[in-house]
């Protein structure tokens, strides 16, 4: 309550008695609310058993490949199905095979290897660190890891080494309430499209949110919280006493001190879960619950945009390298930091970028200024400063195609011929490689690539009219 609903409760009772009302009907709505959200996501006892079954049997297959081959060797159910924070329709085992930290890790790929085979005789293998084995049995898709058994997660020698103590020390923490807490703050999470460590989305990872539970007590105590945030924030569970890194939101992981679990979270999607936890507690509602995806655009509806904004989109458009998300979308992002700042070093004036790739890639900004002049302003040094001033003078004193020098106010100035008028002449040229480009978006542009400018942009719809939706009609 207010200083302000203070005062005027204190004054006039009435009014008392119609703000608790108001505030009770508030918290009734969002109760109302969250059960019907908790009635959709929980799982079911079918459910949950069809799991433990499936489960059960590839535990019981990976142990005893795994002692065969090595008697130290043990296994562990990881993540949110082995801590009951699932969500009803998710379909992830994950299997972790411990190995005793003697063997080294030459032996441990091996072992893992035949482990996940021999638990997953129609799996794949797909490489992290270290290699492991994915497959799908009876619907679920399952994953077995190879890692080191050890006493301490900053004892890891490799990045999975710590999802063990991860699982161990949640279990011990999350009760029944807050495991239906946690359920609900990924399903909102995932509405508002924060959800998710990826390095294409950078949110909050499944840890992550399990964590923000557990340290405010509840869905609604974290998004009361999360609406007040002055990032950045800085959250230590265990009072490890090492908060010394430089993101928005940093919640220092439990089992390893000198690990942030929020590093790879982006300031945008932070900001997200503010705005959308103001929202809700103003407003409680079930939509927010769910992905509003936006109908894609199509070309006529992407011209009427560029018709009233009277930007001049460029997109450079190229085959997307073959890797996955994680390692495209940092060179994505990369290449698009390199372009942008080489069009506004030409004084394009980048209003607005973004990146989007599928089986194409393309990297799109919207320019402010689409063309200049055919001359541009170098200025030199003060002429008082003789030494400077006198090698910039001689310099350019016999340029038969630049202006000048000549003196505007104390300095000598000359006016020399730009090197590109259009945004399109930038980046059809050679020049386009002396920006910052990640290392295989440069050897794909090497091979081939395309320049739209204005209307021509209309092309992508296609392939591109959702992500050009989210673009054109931003939303929080």
């Amino acid at each position: 309550m207010s200083e302000e609903d203070a005062e005027r409760d204190e004054r006039d009772p009435r009014a008392r008695d119609e703000h608790d009302s108001s505030t009770d009907g508030e918290r009734d709505d969002l109760e109302a609310v969250v059960a019907a959200v908790r009635e959709r996501i929980e799982p079911d006892a079918d459910e949950r058993h069809r799991l433990r079954e499936v489960a059960d049997r590839l535990i019981e297959r990976a142990e005893a490949a795994a002692t065969e081959r090595c008697p130290g060797a043990d296994v562990m159910q990881v993540g949110s199905t082995a801590r009951n924070t699932w969500i009803s329709g998710d379909r992830d085992i994950d299997i972790f095979v411990r190995f005793p930290p003697e063997l080294d890790r030459e032996t441990l790929a091996e072992y893992g290897l035949e482990v996940g085979h021999a638990t997953l005789p129609e799996g794949h293998e797909e490489y992290a660190e270290h290699p492991y084995v994915k497959g799908t049995v009876e619907g679920f898709d399952v994953d077995v890891v190879p890692c080191f058994r050890l006493e301490s997660a900053t004892e890891i020698r490799s990045a999975v080494d710590r999802t063990p103590f991860h699982t161990s020390y949640l279990q011990e923490r999350l009760d029944d309430d807050l495991t239906a807490d946690v359920r609900l703050t990924k399903q909102f999470l995932k509405g508002i499209g924060a959800y998710g460590s990826d390095l294409r989305t950078r949110g909050f990872s499944g840890y992550l949110t399990e964590l923000l539970v557990c340290e405010y007590g509840g869905f609604r105590d974290l998004l009361e919280a999360a609406a007040d945030w002055q990032p950045p924030v800085a959250l230590d569970p265990e009072a490890h006493g090492r908060e010394t890194f430089q993101d928005p939101l940093v919640v220092i992981d439990p089992t390893d001190p000198e690990r942030n679990v929020a590093a790879v979270c982006a300031a945008e999607n932070v900001a997200r879960l503010q705005h959308y936890a103001r929202s809700f507690l103003e407003d409680p509602r079930t939509e927010v619950f769910e992905p509003d995806d936006p109908d894609p655009l199509d070309e006529s509806d992407l011209r009427a945009h560029l018709e009233r904004r009277g930007t001049t989109p460029v997109a450079v458009r190229f085959e997307a390298p073959d890797l996955v998300e994680d390692q495209l979308y940092p060179q994505l992002r990369k290449s698009l930091e390199g372009i942008t700042t080489g069009l506004d070093d030409r004084g394009f004036d980048v209003f607005r970028a973004t990146t989007i790739a599928d089986d194409t890639a393309v990297i799109l900004a919207e320019l402010a200024v689409a063309e200049r002049p055919a001359v541009e302003r170098h200025d030199g040094p003060p002429v008082h400063v003789r030494s400077h001033a006198e090698g910039f003078y001689e310099a350019y004193a016999d340029d038969s195609d630049a202006y000048g020098p000549f003196i505007d106010g104390d300095r000598y100035v000359t006016e020399r011929p730009r090197e590109f008028t259009t945004a399109r002449a930038f980046l059809e040229s050679e020049r386009l490689f002396d920006v910052g480009l990640g290392a295989h978006i440069e050897t794909a542009l090497a091979e081939e690539y395309e320049v739209l400018v204005g209307d021509e942009i209309a092309v992508l719809c296609e392939e591109f009219g959702r992500e050009l939706a989210r673009y054109f009609e931003p939303r929080p």
